[in-house]
């Protein structure tokens, strides 16, 4: 199985099949926020929180989302530095994109979430979403923006000549 791990959407957009779902993860140290889109890879809805267990448990539910979901390619939040810079948390999320890659073939694209969550957190209050509500959806919604920043520069990059 050859990995199609990329951090370049633009540069690899062919590799996105068209008129299928995608599906946005969030990966936090506790849990796993998961948004998926329409086949047409234009509105990006929050779909799932996974609560973390084992890298294994985890894979396996993605596994089944992606099989239920028709998934065709997955769009991981890479967690930059405000500066741009790669700490920690960045490499363990490309550890997480190695170790899924290997037990799908779907392409797995990295997408800067910096302000991701800020942002979840922002709609969710504007909202007047209770904060215990907040706590439960805000990793799926953070995923939406995560997803839905990928599917409206991907939507750009489409309408090019």
């Amino acid at each position: 199985m050859t990995q199609k791990i990329f951090d370049d959407i633009e540069a690899n957009a062919a590799e996105i099949p068209q008129m299928q779902a995608l599906a946005g993860l969030d990966l936090g140290t506790k849990t796993i926020g998961v948004a998926i889109s329409d086949s047409f890879q234009s509105i990006a809805s929050p779909l799932h929180t996974i609560k973390r267990k084992k890298f294994t448990q985890d894979a396996a539910q993605l596994l089944e989302i992606i099989k239920e979901r028709n998934i065709g390619a997955l769009i991981l939040g890479l967690p930059l530095n405000m500066d741009g810079s790669e700490g920690p948390r960045v490499q363990s999320t490309r550890a997480f994109a190695r170790n899924l890659a290997q037990l799908t073939p779907l392409p797995i694209f990295f997408w800067d979430e910096r302000l991701s969550t800020v942002a979840a957190e922002r709609v969710l209050l504007e909202a007047d979403t209770s904060r215990k509500r907040r706590s439960e959806v805000i990793d799926h919604v953070a995923a939406g923006y995560i997803l839905q920043g990928a599917l409206d520069r991907l939507a750009h990059l489409r309408r090019k000549p």
